[in-house]
């Protein structure tokens, strides 16, 4: 009986564990560890009797109470974390290369965003209010920020 007693707190342990760390909401992995929990200290009162199922009913309370805090402790996941940097940057528009009234070519559809070929040079553009299709002369209108606006050249 005892056999099944630690089997049912140990399964009940890591449901509860898997229903903090792993499983997102829901809550039935929860209950139903903690079911099987409540379910092995009935049975050590019922079957062993009550000293046995107060011993039972502490060591459950001290065990998960344990486990919990090493489980939640922040270096105890230092292994298993992901640990990089990211390295990437937005691409800034050098003034020198491109500028307000400059001329160049789409080289995708603008829709409102696409590619373009302005001074020999690859950028990003957009288009203001329009869709401007592959191959087609553009303006460049304004410069802002990381963001090139450009018309249909007119």
């Amino acid at each position: 009986m005892w056999t099944i007693i630690l089997v049912l707190i140990g399964v009940g342990i890591l449901m509860v564990l898997l229903e903090i760390l792993v499983i997102p909401g829901g809550g039935l992995a929860g209950l139903l560890g903690f079911g099987l929990m409540v379910t092995a200290v009935w049975l050590a009162f019922s079957r062993e009797g009550n000293m046995a199922g107060i011993i039972t009913l502490g060591a459950t309370i001290v065990v998960n109470v344990g486990v919990l805090a090493y489980a939640l402790r922040s270096k105890t996941w230092d292994k298993a974390m992901l640990k990089t940097n990211i390295d990437g940057k937005v691409n800034l528009v050098d003034e020198k290369l491109v500028k307000a009234g400059d001329f160049g070519r789409t080289i995708s559809r603008c829709a409102p965003g696409g590619k373009a070929i302005i001074n020999n040079e690859f950028f990003e553009v957009h288009a203001r209010s329009e869709f401007i299709d592959e191959d087609k002369e553009i303006e460049v209108i304004k410069l802002e920020g990381n963001k090139i606006f450009i018309k249909s050249k007119q």
